[in-house]
């Protein structure tokens, strides 16, 4: 979706070749998969960071491409609305101290936006959701004026022939219907990428996949939208209602969303999921490229298919794969989001081997389950997980199951060559988050509803946004921000 597209119409003809040169792309695919040469090489690392605009009264400020023009920097890209932007880091190679480097370059950025945005009288906020948008922060005019953005919210919104119906019951309940695809652009997040190799994929995917609601419990950062308090990682269901083009009769046919979960393990290889994606959704973007043995279809294609974890094809250099990890949100601080790239990692790794084993023992339904269930209640969320003594499948605290595989996380790193200093310092600040059982939504939750007791809604959102903003400036995890007035 970070491709650039000039052209918004397109006809019959085009929408037929670009599904003539996906066919050819999956083809192509599946012979480099069989050459034993193709995406070997060491781990690395790659992030991605959505962020808000906010103004001095802590609301919305819709000057993305002013920043984004200002700045001039090649690794800075404009967000579906105009209060977004997104900052690609450098990739990291297999090293000692990854995530130091990772936090280098997250606080070198911030540095560089910060001084941009504050010409502007403007700040950069990492959040999932910021508390005090509101209906009027939203609309097709909000949409950022680029082809591709205009492209998707038309291609979505005439798929479905009528409003989006957003429907999401947390603590409150939110039932709303919009006209376009703006509220999807209400979410933030921290992308994180892990290249694999396509012998190592499918126990890497289907690791991912388990440990999903477990980094979605421990990051959750997205309680309450348009002023309602909602599911502690409230992007999970708003992205997927905002541009679910899926009515009544695609409904009942159980056709799939193009932002899922997923709809089963991996059984062999990365052709299944790309396969999948050609066959079972129609293209939004048929936009044919010039270049020959890109696969640059298949990657567009691909970039329109929501999956919480989603494989990347890349072609630079001599192509690799990776996976990125869309569904942790921004913020509440550059410690937390990179300890969550640590435990990622870690878990990954650590459980790549032991994958296969456990498999059995929790189908992908209760997998799905238990991702869902992490987005409504964050650390206070129980997960089917098979018993450590017997193996059996049996419902836990996700604390005590985070806590049970902290040593499986400290396995994998040192089996990346992590130094163990590095482990230790990122591994600190999970514990401490389970330990005070805190994350950036029950911080907000808890500090909105102490502002609540005694101030209008409005005005309890945006001091409690003030307040997220000062101790985000402490460089502090959000488990040692103040928990009280």
């Amino acid at each position: 979706m970070g491709q650039e597209i000039e052209k918004t119409q397109f006809t019959k003809q085009e929408h037929d070749l670009f599904r003539l040169r996906l066919m050819d792309n999956l083809q192509s695919l599946k012979q480099l998969l069989a050459d034993p040469t193709f995406g070997q090489g060491a781990t690395s690392f790659g992030a991605e960071l959505e962020l808000y605009i906010i103004d001095q009264q802590a609301q919305p400020n819709p000057i993305n491409k002013t920043l984004y023009q200002q700045l001039n920097d090649p690794q800075l890209s404009l967000e579906l609305t105009n209060v977004n932007l997104e900052y690609n880091f450098l990739p990291i190679g297999q090293q000692a101290f990854p995530f130091r480097c990772l936090t280098e370059q997250i606080q070198s950025a911030l540095k560089k936006l910060d001084k941009v945005a504050e010409v502007n009288n403007a700040r950069i906020l990492p959040i999932g959701i910021l508390p005090t948008l509101q209906q009027q922060h939203l609309g097709a005019d909000t949409i950022t004026d680029e082809a591709r953005y205009q492209l998707l919210n038309k291609a979505l919104r005439d798929k479905r022939g009528e409003d989006f119906h957003l429907h999401i019951k947390g603590d409150e309940c939110l039932d709303l219907h919009w006209q376009d695809v703006s509220p999807e652009g209400a979410n933030s997040s921290f992308q994180f990428h892990y290249r694999v190799t396509p012998q190592a994929f499918a126990n890497a995917y289907n690791a991912t996949q388990l440990i999903t609601p477990l980094l979605i419990a421990i990051a959750a950062n997205s309680p309450l939208f348009l002023g309602k308090q909602l599911w502690h990682e409230t992007r999970i269901a708003l992205f997927k209602q905002a541009t679910d083009y899926r009515v009544k009769q695609a409904l009942a046919k159980h056709l799939p969303s193009r932002v899922m979960f997923g709809l089963g393990w991996v059984r062999e290889s990365v052709y299944e999921l790309f396969a999948e994606g050609v066959y079972l959704f129609e293209p939004i973007l048929p936009v044919c490229s010039n270049q020959q043995g890109t696969l640059d279809e298949l990657r567009l294609h691909q970039g329109s298919i929501w999956t919480w974890n989603r494989p990347i094809y890349d072609p630079v250099g001599a192509g690799h794969l990776r996976i990125e990890l869309r569904s942790l949100p921004a913020g509440p601080s550059i410690k937390n989001m990179v300890a969550n790239a640590a435990l990622a990692t870690g878990l990954i790794k650590g459980l790549e081997s032991k994958i296969s084993a456990l498999l059995p023992a929790i189908p992908f339904y209760f997998a799905e389950q238990n991702f869902y269930q992490a987005a409504r209640h964050g650390l206070q969320a129980k997960l089917f997980w098979p018993s450590k003594e017997c193996g059996t499948l049996g419902e836990y605290s996700v604390i005590d199951i985070l806590h049970n595989l902290l040593p499986t996380a400290v396995e994998g790193l040192q089996q990346l060559g992590v130094d163990e200093r590095e482990i230790s310092e990122q591994l600190s600040v999970i514990k401490g988050g389970l330990d005070s059982q805190m994350n950036g939504a029950t911080w907000q939750i808890n500090r909105f509803n102490q502002y609540l007791k005694k101030h209008s809604r409005e005005s309890a959102l945006r001091a409690m946004v003030e307040d997220y903003y000062n101790e985000y400036k402490t460089g502090k995890a959000v488990h040692e921000w103040g928990d009280s007035l």
